[in-house]
């Protein structure tokens, strides 16, 4: 059966009905549309200018956060086709997931989280969900109002990592602001209750192979920008340094691990045929050897999710028809990466004193943009200001104007508000 015939009319409705093609272009399936309009969108773009783990004008080599969706797109399609669910629904969702970043990474995301409190809070999934229905125009409701690319359900809903609100957000995570209730119960319905209240919401099949995806890919990429950027070296982990930083990050996720278990999951890492027994040392030899061992984790990691998911049940392997089934060794390989990269790279000295500038920058940047008002925003937020209702709506809006700008344009747009103050201090 073609993964398309899974999906009934429901999983592909649009919020607001399209009609068809305006000019004579080739058949595409609704999946597909949806692609395509995310590889489009404005916000896809910008996201090449924003960080990942580090700064995308820092090196040559390092991702951003277009090269990571990218990555965790392919990944994501692959595993879907492996399951038998439509891989233009888990790519796309893979695409979009890190739409809403704002600059400066998770650093940037934790400001705006304690900047946005009075109207709703900050969290980039959610605002991947605004961007994806309301920011980005593409289509617009009778009423004239903006419902953003007007992607299908299914889509939307696979693009719903945390599919709850800032009410239940759990360590901080959430997937959607009040304001955007509306089209939130629209894309959810009819998705089944969770077994039981203490149990988190169901997310569909797509939302787990994208999640999954996400973490494959930063657990080993950013162990591999680590490494050629001379902070990791894979020869010499101090393990219990990385245990420590850790269990500081991950604590719920290590609540039930001992450090032995670390120490065993750290051996089988090593027992890969592909882990380097020398130091990398930036040769063309050096590099392919760190892309095979990039290449053998991923498909160690998805290889056994695949097989595991497949022990579970007969499927289909699509919507709420079936979840995805991550083994608990699995899991703590990627953790124990994550470890890696977090201890040796986003805690390096050197990158703390550079994120704590970044925050006071995107501090100042807020309140610079909240005094000024429209005259000091973009022309479509400027409109959205004109039409808030109180303060809070205004500031949303200027923490969407901030959201949207890429390390660069955030660095730029401050230094212009900021230069006529230091003009009449002279």
């Amino acid at each position: 059966m073609d993964a398309l015939e899974l999906y009934d009319d429901h999983a592909r409705e649009r919020l607001v009905p399209e009609p068809p093609k305006r000019v004579d272009a080739p058949v595409r399936t609704p999946f597909e549309r949806d692609r395509a309009r995310v590889v489009h969108a404005a916000s896809s773009r910008r996201l090449a200018a924003k960080t990942q783990v580090v700064g995308p004008q820092s090196d040559d080599f390092v991702r951003n956060r277009l090269t990571h969706s990218l990555e965790v797109a392919q990944v994501a399609r692959d595993l879907s086709r492996a399951l038998g669910s439509h891989p233009d629904i888990a790519e796309t969702a893979a695409l979009a997931h890190d739409l809403g970043h704002p600059p400066f990474g998770h650093n940037g995301e934790r400001v705006l989280a304690d900047l946005a409190v009075e109207c709703g809070g900050f969290e980039g999934n959610a605002q991947t969900l605004r961007l994806l229905t309301r920011l980005e125009s593409k289509t617009f409701d009778q009423q004239g109002r903006s419902v953003g690319l007007n992607l299908t359900r299914a889509t939307l809903d696979a693009c719903s990592k945390y599919p709850w609100g800032p009410e239940d957000a759990r360590a901080g995570k959430f997937g959607v602001y009040p304001e955007d209730r509306p089209v939130f119960s629209w894309l959810r319905a009819g998705v089944p209750a969770a077994a039981t209240g203490r149990e988190p919401p169901r997310r569909c099949l797509e939302a787990q192979v994208m999640d999954l995806a996400d973490d494959v890919a930063y657990s080993v990429h950013d162990v591999e920008d680590g490494v050629v950027a001379g902070r990791v070296d894979l020869t010499r982990l101090d393990s219990a340094a990385v245990w420590a930083t850790l269990r500081e990050w991950y604590p719920s996720d290590l609540a039930d691990v001992a450090d032995d278990e670390l120490d065993e999951v750290l051996a089988e890492l090593r027992a890969v045929g592909s882990w380097p027994h020398t130091a990398y040392d930036g040769s063309r030899a050096s590099l392919a050897a760190l892309k095979n061992l990039t290449s053998d984790l991923i498909g160690r990691f998805c290889g056994a999710v695949q097989h595991a998911t497949h022990a579970a049940g007969p499927g289909s392997f699509v919507r709420y028809e079936a979840d995805l089934v991550v083994p608990r060794r699995t899991g703590l390989e990627m953790l124990v990466l994550k470890g890696v990269a977090a201890h040796y790279v986003m805690q390096a000295e050197d990158r703390l004193a550079v994120m704590a500038r970044q925050r006071e920058l995107l501090g100042e940047l807020v309140a610079l943009l909240a005094h000024r008002g429209p005259d000091a925003l973009d022309r479509a937020f400027a409109d959205d200001w004109h039409g808030a209702s109180d303060d809070a709506g205004r500031l949303r809006v200027v923490v969407d104007q901030v959201a949207s700008f890429t390390d660069a344009s955030a660095v730029s747009r401050w230094e212009a508000l900021r230069a006529p103050r230091v003009a009449s201090r002279a």
